[in-house]
């Protein structure tokens, strides 16, 4: 499963394999130095000590994938907060803006209120589930071009290749030691991150406030201090994580590579090692010679490409491991290699355990991308997606919520009558000032007032409520029965709001009790 540790595999011919390394490489049969693993405190091994990795610069299709989503996702991400969207006079033009002020979040045409909370919670279901999906059809797709550690982890290599050159030079200058250009090349480096860092911080901050008019302040100094705190956190943890820890944080901090193996099957498609292809390896020459005895030998020549382009250091060879993020450079590394030797490019590539033995056993591959799980994903993502969608596109515009008064409940009024009294708040989402009436029903011979607020007309309070903002009034509701036995204790009352002009009408009910 995906989910095993480091060289781990399903594939039964692994253990040969690794009987076939030995054998090569004596080394392997050799105990670990106490240098090799980092001791807990009753003496046994904690952890691996952590390794520096140089990954090198490979082309390909999925190297170009890569390329593509990596610009995408940090072009959305860098400037979306300067895209205007015109709400009308006096509201926000900023696209998508997280107004905490107003308790607002703007994105696009859709406004939402604090009492619409329930779309984020659809969003982040439906969220999990296509990530469920995504395991299900290609494995960790999500880790290896989508994730930001990995988007921004990518564009840190890219930088430090641009500046200290391939794998081969960084190992050697790291090898060499301190000169005044390998020192030169190491402030660049990290002032380039620090820059990019700085902005991936800078540009967080920008979504919960003017873009424009927030970069005015934070140039001059007048800017919230809240903003300079979070820009702060954001670039050290940027700079620290995409810089240094990199492919620890996939290994050790992120839990979705445990969650993920346990969601998985036998039909997911990972990047895999077909060894039913690649077995036995053997040198480029010696490959040659046996092939031209006749003899059969396996397409893997022992190159190491895959494992120098590696962003986390892995021998895709050694089967699945909880290291590899599947981002298919390796792919694009052997197919290089297959194309130069003039063998059959896809020695790696996305395939499954199930087709390897077909393959081996005669059998045509069978790929099924239509099963029971990813049948049932994709119908609870529609299911959900078209539940929110039918939600807001039905949703009021006009709302209130109605609290009865604690202390007193209910008061008995000269004239035999009894009062409640309520507080209700009226909420107008739309970008206009309305005229709405307010009704009551429920108790006998019920009559409303609206305390504080000018009613048009007096035997139906009528009042203005201002565009998108939340109005709070003290409403009394009196009610004269004929007979004591005509009003129980405790009776339903329903408060009606309705729009003079576009006719929209909401309610909310409560009770009338009495004292």
């Amino acid at each position: 499963m995906l989910g095993g540790t480091r060289g781990s595999t399903d594939a039964p011919a692994a253990e040969s394999r690794r009987g076939d390394e030995t054998k090569k490489n004596p080394e392997m049969n050799k105990p670990l130095r106490d240098t090799d693993l980092v001791p807990d405190d009753d003496g046994g091994p904690l952890y691996a000590a952590g390794k520096k990795i140089y990954p090198q610069r490979v082309s390909g299709s999925f190297r170009r994938i890569k390329w593509i989503l990596m610009a995408v996702c940090l072009g959305i991400y860098y400037f979306l907060p300067f895209v205007r969207w015109n709400r009308g006079l006096g509201a926000p033009d900023q696209a998508v803006l997280i107004d905490l002020a107003n308790n607002r979040f703007y994105f696009f045409f859709i406004e939402l209120w604090p009492q619409e909370i329930y779309y984020f919670t659809g969003l982040l279901i439906v969220a999990a589930i296509t990530l469920f999906l995504m395991n299900a059809l290609g494995g960790r797709v999500w880790c290896g071009y989508l994730c930001p550690q990995t988007v921004w982890t990518d564009l840190f290599f890219a930088v430090e290749r641009l500046v200290e050159g391939d794998r081969r030079e960084r190992m050697r200058k790291a090898e060499e030691g301190w000169s005044l250009q390998r020192g030169s090349e190491l402030v660049l480096k990290h002032s380039i991150w620090l820059m990019i860092a700085w902005w991936t911080g800078g540009a967080w901050v920008l979504y919960f406030a003017d873009a424009p008019t927030l970069i005015k302040d934070l140039v001059t100094f007048q800017a919230p201090m809240v903003a300079y705190i979070w820009i702060g956190i954001l670039t050290f943890t940027t700079y620290t994580l995409a810089g240094f820890m990199r492919e620890q944080v996939c290994v050790y901090m992120c839990p979705w590579p445990r969650i993920q193996a346990a969601l998985t099957d036998e039909w997911a498609l990972n990047v895999t090692y077909k060894y039913d292809r690649g077995e036995q390896r053997t040198s480029l020459k010696k490959a040659a010679q046996a092939r031209a005895l006749g003899e059969q030998v396996g397409d893997c020549v022992d190159c190491n490409q895959c494992v120098a382009v590696c962003p986390t250091g892995i021998d895709i060879r050694n089967g699945p491991q909880l290291d590899c993020i599947q981002c298919g450079l390796c792919i694009d590394a052997c197919d290089n290699v297959m194309t130069k030797i003039g063998r059959p490019t896809r020695l790696i590539g996305y395939d499954n355990d199930i087709n390897i033995h077909r393959r081996m056993e005669g059998k045509p591959e069978i790929f099924k991308p239509l099963r029971a799980r990813t049948v049932v994903y994709s119908a609870l993502i529609a299911g959900i997606g078209a539940i929110m969608l039918y939600a807001l596109l039905n949703r009021s515009l006009l709302d209130l919520n109605v609290l009865h008064d604690r202390n007193p409940v209910a008061v008995r009024l000269s004239d035999g009558s009894i009062r409640n009294g309520y507080t209700i708040r009226f909420l107008n989402k739309r970008g206009f000032d309305r005229v709405i009436a307010v009704d009551v029903s429920g108790p006998p011979n019920a009559v409303i007032h609206i305390v504080g607020a000018d009613s048009i007309v007096p035997d139906r309070p009528m009042i203005i409520l201002a565009r998108d903002a939340t109005t709070e009034l003290r409403v009394l509701v009196d009610s004269r029965p004929s007979s004591e036995e005509d009003l129980a204790p405790s009776t339903p009352v329903a408060f009606h709001v309705t729009d003079i002009g576009l006719g929209e009408v909401a309610s909310a009910k409560d009770v009338f009790v009495k004292p």
